[in-house]
């Protein structure tokens, strides 16, 4: 064997076990059980700490090419594996151009190809002009057609019902799925209205202006259309544990649509956002306290498929501009490098998550939801090697040095965690260790979706 990990918890999607695996070249040889003694050029004791599959991160963006200066796929990637991500997903917005047709898709993997340090995939995206663009997108192996039902603030043109129709008709037909951002349009700028001209410009009035019912409204609509088509529907970064109610009812019915949410809709509540302001903007915003217990119900419950870090950063001086009036700060939280750690911290350890859902939530049910299984999403011989190792008994504070981000800050910077990412292995080599990046950017590899949809 080329490496053999021993002496682990190994977290499977299934169970834990104490024991170790070997690997030879970039592939997962076998699982061992207990501890035996096998030969290897590189043997480890993890004495006793937890083996995880490496994450994957169906849910992040990175601005490569054109807006480099907010993030790039050098520092995006790197902050990646600091956090135990060893597979990343990006959107096809908030880059210029976007990934809405081939050619934008090809010269997106020509600029980046050479920055990243673990392995990566691209969405589609799914806007109004496009349908025609769609196959040729397909067949390069995009994972999926990212959609937005309200204006996402950038070039790049929000879906009424008849395209979200025709593309969720289309798409599924192709055996991939749409990515939604569910809320209201129409409700959000009527209340949003309302309230500038009040005059407000306080924190509270941002998540008064996208309330849930807004949210809510899109979910059960866009699910009455996955289910007239027969499409395949994905509903990223959901807030209130009531749209996991609605998709879990959809798909009782026989419709196929699927729940993500993010860590800092379990994290963060209305005084968090209210004291840290512009950085915990987001969109759906940051809920209530009783709505962010209410979340975690349905994430101890099995209710929600996916987890993704909707890691969407920018300069400060986007941030910035909103300290004093909060519409006018960008909207996204950089948090790709927090997601495990709040998973371990507020899930594991706090909440009695078993590691074993949790590696469903991060790793198993993305690779495949996306197209990737087996190669990615689990522990299994065949597999890819992809690992990270934590010590669960870990605790810290995030100061902003230690993270990889191109703009060091945080909606997280200052808070305290219970577990902590030690090293990153991706396809038998270890990426980070220790606060230090192990690799060289080039060395992460392009992931195509190769399956179809398929998962229920």
């Amino acid at each position: 064997m080329d490496l053999y990990l021993k002496n682990a918890q190994v977290v499977t999607d299934q169970e834990v076990f104490h024991g170790g695996v070997t690997v030879q070249g970039e592939k997962i040889a076998s699982l061992v059980h207990g501890d035996q003694d096998i030969e290897a050029n590189q043997v480890l004791d993890l004495q006793g700490k937890v083996l995880l599959p490496g994450v994957v991160d169906g849910h992040v963006h990175f601005n490569e090419p054109g807006r480099e200066h907010w993030e790039g796929y050098r520092t995006g990637t790197m902050a990646a594996a600091a956090g135990g991500v060893t597979s990343v997903l990006e959107m096809p917005l908030n880059s210029t151009p976007p990934t809405t047709n081939w050619a934008m898709l090809e010269r997106k993997r020509q600029v980046v190809a050479s920055q990243c340090v673990v392995d990566y995939g691209n969405w589609g995206g799914l806007v109004d002009n496009n349908l025609a663009d769609i196959e040729a997108m397909n067949a390069e192996g995009v994972i999926g057609y990212k959609g937005f039902a309200s204006a996402s603030g950038v070039d790049f043109e929000r879906l009424n019902d008849d395209l979200l129709y025709a593309g969720l008709k289309k798409i599924g037909e192709m055996g991939n799925l749409i990515g939604l951002h569910a809320e209201n349009e129409w409700v959000c700028n009527y209340l949003s209205g309302q309230l500038k001209a009040e005059g407000r410009t306080d924190r509270a009035a941002w998540y008064e202006s996208r309330p849930p019912f807004a949210e809510l409204e899109t979910i059960q609509r866009a699910s009455y259309w996955a289910k007239v088509t027969g499409g395949n529907l994905h509903i990223v970064h959901i807030s209130i544990a009531d749209g996991i109610h609605s998709v879990v009812r959809a798909r009782q019915e026989g419709t196929h649509v699927t729940a993500e949410t993010c860590p800092h809709y379990l994290f963060f509540d209305h005084q968090d956002f209210e004291r840290i302001g512009p950085a915990a903007k987001c969109a759906p915003p940051i809920r209530s306290r009783e709505d962010v217990e209410a979340l975690w119900k349905c994430v101890l419950d099995g209710m929600v498929d996916t987890i993704g870090s909707d890691h969407s950063p920018c300069t400060w001086d986007e941030k910035e501009k909103g300290m004093q009036d909060i519409w006018k700060a960008w909207g996204g939280v950089s948090g790709i490098q927090l997601a495990l750690p709040v998973m371990l911290s507020e899930g594991v350890n706090k909440r009695g998550l078993s590691l074993p859902a949790l590696a469903r939530m991060l790793s198993y049910n993305p690779a495949r939801l996306f197209g990737l299984y087996p190669q990615k999403g689990r522990i299994q011989p065949g597999a890819d090697a992809d690992f990270v190792i934590v010590d669960l008994e870990n605790a810290w504070t995030l100061d902003a040095e230690q993270l990889f981000y191109k703009n060091k800050f945080s909606a997280y910077v200052g808070s305290t965690f219970n577990g902590r990412v030690e090293q990153t292995l991706v396809r038998g080599k270890t990426v980070y260790q220790h606060g230090q990046i192990t690799i060289d950017p080039g060395y992460g590899k392009l992931l195509r979706r190769s399956y179809p949809y398929e998962y229920s």
